[in-house]
Formats: structure tokens, sequence, C-alpha cells
């Protein structure tokens, strides 16, 4: 099978240190079963390259907010005033100063004692499981969490214990099983958009005795009053223990944020590795987090438009006949199956401008390769429009009624099938 494949740029004739045979072995595996065996020799992620006109849906700015003058300002007059300031770690950090400043901003916003500003939300995770978990601790991971979490349990050294998607029972029979200890799951699942039961969820982990992570990363800035999360849109935030987020999502930055109680941020601070060996935010950065933030809590137009938008893709992708795994957000997927079957699936819509983000192993269980759209508040009618033709179109195309997904559908099982193996979700 040969798909549409964007060429790479050969790089300059350089000679590295030759590998020895183990690594040596582990690259050529991936050649001769991926890109050779699978692909056919292009690669799942690079199609065509897309056009002056193509529809981008890969982007992770669900409010479309990237480009707003007032953050641009922000962030230029910071670099000219600043440049990259001082780079040191931020355990220096102390008294007046615009991060730890911010730092408080973010808590009150997300209705919190403290919160600490990470490098990314990939690091928030990994440092905070660190902190909080042991060699002795069960960590009950939904099967869907976010790779950043099961990261962070690998570097804690804990016992994981998969969980079931978005399923209570399993979460039960587990901790009665395992016992207390720390339970992670996404309020918005960045693989399928579909929403964590947080308010059954964080009463079973108060009968169990155990630590909530939640997190917010997808709904940081989508929901909630001002866009402060779905734990606040439920008034849960004082029953969560922790709630992370990734900035590079509707806050269109480059950072990551806990929400937890003031004692515990300093213990952070100097007891995570990645926070201990990494350095702080540049200027910038913060400068222009703080305007995004107003951005954010002023313009409640941008949720009403990116809810109305959500809404109406649901809708019709389901009446069509798509099979969208329970997703009630901004996140839209089309689960194709196989990896084969979603190349086909990524050729038919970018032939029709259409280009979203392919999502594959370990991202997702094997054979449940599937293409996301991230639906932002920049899009127009006639862009909805046109998304929506193109998945009409589409269907006989890529044998849209014979996939393992649709399948489940008229079978009424539209959930992750119990056994299965736990995906690594994606950013």
């Amino acid at each position: 099978m040969q798909g549409n494949v964007t060429p790479l740029r050969p790089s300059q004739s350089f000679r590295n240190a030759e590998l020895p045979e183990f690594v040596t072995l582990r690259v050529e595996k991936y050649y001769r079963e991926r890109v050779r065996d699978t692909w056919g020799g292009g690669h799942i992620m690079r199609g065509r390259a897309p056009g002056a006109d193509a529809l981008h849906l890969s982007s992770n700015d669900y409010l479309a907010v990237a480009r707003h003058p007032k953050i641009q300002q922000a962030m230029a007059e910071s670099m000219l005033r600043e440049g990259n300031g001082m780079l040191m770690s931020g355990i220096f950090l102390h008294g007046a100063n615009p991060q730890l400043e911010l730092e408080e901003r973010f808590a009150a916003y997300l209705h919190a004692e403290a919160g600490v500003l990470c490098q990314s939300g990939y690091n928030a995770n990994v440092g905070l499981l660190q902190a909080i978990a042991h060699e002795q601790t069960p960590v009950y991971a939904d099967m869907m969490a976010h790779m950043s979490l099961w990261e962070g349990i690998r570097s804690a050294g804990a016992k994981a214990v998969t969980v079931f998607h978005n399923d209570l029972q399993h979460l039960e029979r587990q901790m009665l099983r395992h016992g207390p200890g720390v339970v992670v799951v996404d309020s918005v699942y960045s693989t399928s958009g579909s929403l964590c039961p947080l308010a059954e969820i964080v009463a079973l982990c108060e009968a169990q005795g155990s630590v909530l992570v939640v997190d917010e990363s997808h709904s940081l800035g989508t929901h909630g009053p001002g866009g402060a999360g779905l734990v606040v849109e439920l008034g849960l935030e004082e029953r969560v223990h922790f709630r992370t987020a990734s900035l590079a999502k509707a806050f269109a930055g480059r950072a990551g944020f806990i929400a937890c109680a003031r004692r515990f941020q300093e213990y952070f601070k100097f007891e995570s590795n990645p926070a201990i060996f990494s350095s702080t935010l540049l200027p910038h950065e913060v400068r222009g987090l703080d305007a995004t933030l107003a951005v954010i809590r002023a313009e409640e137009w941008r949720r009403e438009r990116l809810r109305a938008i959500a809404a109406r893709v649901r809708a019709e992708l389901d009446a069509l006949g798509y099979n969208l795994n329970d997703s009630a957000s901004q996140i839209v997927s089309l689960e194709s199956g196989t990896e084969e079957k979603t190349i086909e699936l990524r050729d038919a819509l970018e032939a029709r401008g259409v280009f979203g983000a392919i999502f594959c192993a370990p991202a997702t269980p094997k054979n449940r390769a599937l293409m996301r759209f991230s639906l932002n508040a920049g899009m127009s009618d006639a862009e909805v429009e046109r998304l929506l033709a193109a998945c009409r179109d589409i269907r006989a195309e890529v044998d849209m009624a014979n996939w393992p997904s649709t399948r489940r559908k008229l079978r009424g099982k539209a959930a992750p099938a119990e056994g299965m193996a736990p995906a690594r979700a994606a950013a």
C-alpha cells in the first residue's frame, strides 16, 4: 500500500558514531515492521502537504487565541524589554517575581489554595506522581489516561493498576483488591473527547481513602465559569486533591500547571526532579500566559462558539453513522481501526483539504488507530460544513460501514472492550 508522503529534505552529509547492535536492532525493527510492512514504505504521519486553503484541525488551540493581538503584544513587549531573562531553576525564585505572581493568579482562577507553574503538562504530571507515589503505592489509571500520567507512575516506581475506561465498577473492584492509593484520570480524554464521571470518581476516592489527580488539559479554558475547568464547573474543587493541566491547549502557550494545597506547593518545588532540574519559564512566556488568562476569562463568546460547533459536528457525524466513542467535547475522532485503514482515511480527507491528527499505537491500543479533529472557536460556518461534507462523501471510499468501531456502534457498544491493553494517550 502506498500513501501520499511528504518527503523530508536530506540533511548535510555528516557521519554519526556507529550504534551498537542492541540499539541498531530496535531501530531496524521500527523501519521493517512499521514503515515497510505496515505503512507500505510511506509514513502514517506524513501525507499531503497542506495547501493555503487547507482546513487544519490538528491544533489544540481550542479557543483560537494563539494570534490574539493582546497576547502577541504582551509577549513582544516582554521580549524587547526583558529578553530571555535569567535562566535558572525555579527553586531559586522568591520574593516579588512575575512567575510566582502568575502562579497565584492561576490558583485563584482555579479556586485552589496554591499552584505551581511547570515547564509543560508532561513535566507537571511526571513530577507530581513522582512526588506523591512510591514503590508500595497502587496508582489506579484509566486506560485512556494521558501518557504523561503513565510515565509519572513509572518514574515513581509505583504499581500501575489499569482501570477500564470510565468504568466505576471496575475501579471500585481494583481499589478493594489493592487498597488505598492514587487515582489518575483526565477530565476530558484527549483521544476520544469523552468526559470523566468526576463526581462518582470523587465519591469512590473518598470512600476508599485515595488521592485523586485530575488532568484538566482539555477542559481548562473550555469548560466551567470563565474557563476554570470541569472540576470547578461541577463544584468539586474542594474534594479533588490535585489538578494538572498543559497550557499548550486552550491557553496556546508552552507550560503546565498544578493546582494544590499551599503546604504542598513548596514541598513539590523542592522534591520533584522535573521542578528542581528544569529552568523557569521565560519572561515572555509568563507575560503571554498572563495576557491569555485575561482574554480567556473575559471572552465568553469563544466558549459559546466552540460548544455550538462541537455540538453540531458531533450530532451530524453521529447521524452519518460514525462511532464517536462517547465524545462530549470539542475533541471528535473517527476510529478507523488498523493503521493501514487510517492511512486510507487520512488520504481521503486530505484529498478534500481536511487535515486532522492521526493517533495510533502507542497513543491508542493496537488496531484502534483514529483520526482526531480538534475543533476550535475560530472555525467559520463554511469550514464546519466543509468538514461535514468531507466526512459525508468519504464513507464508501474508506469502507466506514465495515470499521470495527462502526460495528460496535451498531451493537450498542461504543466503549472500549474490557481486557484491552491500555492506551497511552497523546497530547
